[in-house]
């Protein structure tokens, strides 16, 4: 998994995995869902990020067992 920021474009965008975007939907207004080939979610995009979370350069990763 990937997480990037590009402040430029204010877009927050999470890779879940390998795979070729094949399609591109956006699912509500400014959530883009991305799909490989099989119809899997391989990514997803937030645009306006710096409006819709309190802040997109920082994130918190966490494991629970």
């Amino acid at each position: 998994m990937k997480i990037i920021y590009d402040q430029e474009v204010d877009v927050f965008t999470i890779v879940l995995g390998p795979g070729q975007v094949t399609e591109s939907d956006e699912e509500k207004p400014g959530i883009i869902l991305d799909y490989d080939a099989s119809g899997n979610i391989v990514g997803l995009e937030i645009l306006d990020a710096s409006h819709r979370l309190s802040d997109p350069r920082a994130v918190e990763y966490a494991v629970k067992g």
